[in-house]
């Protein structure tokens, strides 16, 4: 493709040499760079991609797109500066992999909590309607039935766009994409066409990178912002910021709501670890999940596949059969204590008393409620005593415990969660550094239909200590532990 042809729509300050040579590659990592090949000089959170020009033309790179151009310059290549290299990163690969989100009708979820099951959900439901479908979550990315793993909750723009392109040849029509705040704010989503955006909720959460939570409502706030006129944009109205975040929309605005009047309007009628009986716009459906929560997950759900055109009935029923991501309120019951263990990704105070405000009316009589719980390493710090306090709140007893340390001690994130605990909860925990034994604790803690909660890492597989991946699965601990109670 013609150097021109890829710079469609990107804002240029200034071009140095020729945009008529043909670029057969394009890369953000000069290590990546073939013979041939564009780079994008991108400044990162901790490393400059212009400290890396000359290693990308070393490797073969015949035009270069940069903020600030080089020094000195080479006259066999054609060097091209604009405003903001991550901007013009992704109409770039937007361009070079033949406009894919034009192809298919794209669906962006964001929030705090709630995008992998949103996003699963509807990718399960399309399917089930007949659709062949794309996901890029959290957990996986899915194109048709094959199995793609997953890296980061959004790609960046090279390979998103790559991926885009291999779903549109696969013949997909729907894709289904989490959109996380930080993808926003680094513009891995540029230049992309959404056929629809979905708000879940907003609550404390990543404010190790983005500071304040001004910030991070107003880079949540900037998807639906730049949505199109052709699309639809569906929020949350029981959320404070549900209305803000479609305040300046383009799109067409739809509301789901357990509390208000809206579009898309639920009542929770029984809720137990059997499913949800709920009404959804006047008509009655038992779902296999559970919990306040997946009963708002539900609702968005619902609401997009009606503002997409599909039959209200049809979507009940199929929604009725379903269940949500893995990880997510992740239940088994041990056959003969009937001690029950939940695993869940819940990982902010917000999403821990969710959880945890569930299993409360699940609860039938004096169960027990045994949480563990631990802080990710590197991450912010801020979340740490509040999630240790919720934990120690809505339990009977908790567990602090190691999440992914990655970099820092464990023992100093524990100190962390426990600091500034009121006295009266001081009683209500121990600490196990080793998250295997903190488990194992737990479940023998328990009695017969007592209820374990292993909260943070919900679906993963691996522990990640001194930049280690190690493998760790919780639900395999429970499991050893479930066959040593029942000998």
């Amino acid at each position: 493709m013609l150097l021109s042809d890829v710079l469609y729509k990107v804002n240029l300050r200034l071009v140095n040499g020729n945009t008529s040579v043909e670029v057969n590659d394009l890369q953000i990592d000069s290590r990546k760079v073939k013979k041939g090949g564009a780079f994008i000089a991108v400044k990162g959170g901790e490393v400059d991609g212009h400290q890396f020009i000359d290693k990308a033309i070393e490797n073969g790179a015949i035009a270069v797109v940069c903020e600030v151009l080089p020094a000195s310059v080479d006259e066999n290549i054609t060097y091209v500066q604009v405003e903001d290299s991550a901007i013009a990163a992704g109409f770039m690969a937007n361009n070079f992999f033949g406009k894919p989100s034009e192809k298919i009708k794209l669906i962006g979820v964001t929030g705090t909590n709630g995008k992998t099951t949103i996003a699963t959900l509807l990718y399960k439901l399309f399917t089930s309607l007949g659709y062949k479908c794309g996901l890029i979550s959290t957990v996986e990315n899915q194109i048709g039935d094959k199995i793609v793993p997953a890296t980061h909750t959004t790609p960046d723009p090279i390979q998103l766009n790559q991926l885009l392109k291999q779903m549109v040849d696969a013949t997909c029509t729907h894709v289904f994409m989490e959109t996380s705040s930080h993808a926003l704010h680094q513009h891995r989503v540029a230049g992309l066409e959404y056929a629809g955006g979905i708000f879940s909720n907003i609550s404390h959460d990543h404010l190790d990178y983005h500071k304040t939570f001004d910030e991070y409502i107003r880079v949540k706030k900037s998807f639906f912002d730049s949505l199109s006129s052709d699309s639809f944009a569906i929020s949350n109205a029981d959320d404070k910021r549900g209305a803000v975040m479609l305040q300046n929309t383009n799109a067409k605005k739809y509301y789901y709501s357990l509390k208000t009047v809206a579009d898309f309007k639920g009542k929770i009628l029984d809720n137990s670890l059997n499913g949800l009986l709920m009404t959804i716009n006047d008509v009655e459906v038992h779902f296999r999940m559970i919990g306040e929560f997946n009963a708002y997950n539900l609702l968005a759900v619902f609401g997009t596949a009606i503002c997409m055109g599909e039959d209200k009935q049809e979507v009940l029923t199929v929604l009725s059969l379903l269940t949500g991501a893995e990880g997510r309120f992740d239940y088994t019951v041990s056959p003969k204590e009937k001690v029950i263990a939940i695993i869940d990704y819940a990982h902010t105070p917000d999403a821990l008393l969710n959880v945890l405000a569930t299993i409360k009316k699940l609860k039938k009589g004096f169960e027990q409620v045994i949480t563990v719980v631990g802080c990710g390493g590197d991450r912010d710090r801020t979340k740490r005593p509040v999630m240790a306090e919720v934990a120690c709140e809505h339990s009977d007893k908790a567990i602090f415990t190691s999440d992914n340390p990655r970099s820092e001690d464990p023992v100093e994130i524990i100190k962390d969660m426990e600091e500034g605990l009121p006295l009266s909860l001081k009683r209500k925990y121990i600490s196990i550094v080793d998250r295997k034994e903190a488990i194992k604790t737990a479940i023998s803690l328990a009695k017969p239909e007592d209820i374990v909660l292993i909260a943070g890492k919900g679906h993963e597989k691996y522990q990640e200590i001194k930049g280690v991946r190690n493998h760790f699965d919780d639900k395999e601990i429970v499991k050893e532990m479930f066959e040593l109670l029942e000998k």
